[in-house]
C-alpha cells in the first residue's frame, strides 16, 4: 500500500502509451474520420482538441478504474492527465516535447499528486 501512489503513476503512463499506440497505430483512419466528424459538429479547433482529450481522459478513467477496481483512483487519474495535457498544451505551445520529454513530464507530475494523496 505504501507504493499505491507508484503503481497509480505507472499504470496512467502505461494507459497512456497503450492509447497512443491504439489511437495511432491501429485506429488512425478512423479517428482521423472521427476527429473530421467532431470538428464538423463542434466547428472549432479547440472543441475538437478539448474533446480529443476528454476522450483520451475517458479512457484513462476505464483503464484504472479496472485495473485498480476503484473509480476514485480512475477519476483522479484521467482528472490529472487531463489538467496536465491541457497545461502543457496551452503554457508550452512552442515548446517541442519529444515523446520521452512528454512521458516524463506527465509522470513527474502524476507522481507527486498520488504521492501527495497516498504517499501518506
Amino acid at each position: 500500500m505504501e507504493l499505491l501512489w507508484f503503481y497509480i503513476a505507472l499504470v496512467l503512463a502505461i494507459s497512456d502509451t497503450i492509447h497512443t499506440q491504439i489511437v495511432w497505430k491501429l485506429f488512425k483512419n478512423f479517428y482521423i474520420v472521427l476527429g473530421g466528424i467532431i470538428h464538423s459538429s463542434v466547428d472549432s479547433n479547440v472543441g475538437t482538441w478539448l474533446i480529443h482529450e476528454l476522450i483520451e481522459a475517458l479512457f484513462h478513467f476505464l483503464v484504472l478504474s479496472a485495473v485498480f477496481l476503484s473509480l476514485e483512483i480512475g477519476i483522479l487519474a484521467a482528472l490529472i492527465h487531463l489538467i496536465i495535457d491541457i497545461s502543457h498544451t496551452i503554457f508550452f505551445r512552442h515548446s517541442k516535447l519529444n515523446e520521452v520529454e512528454h512521458r516524463a513530464l506527465h509522470f513527474v507530475i502524476e507522481s507527486i499528486f498520488f504521492m501527495a494523496i497516498y504517499g501518506i
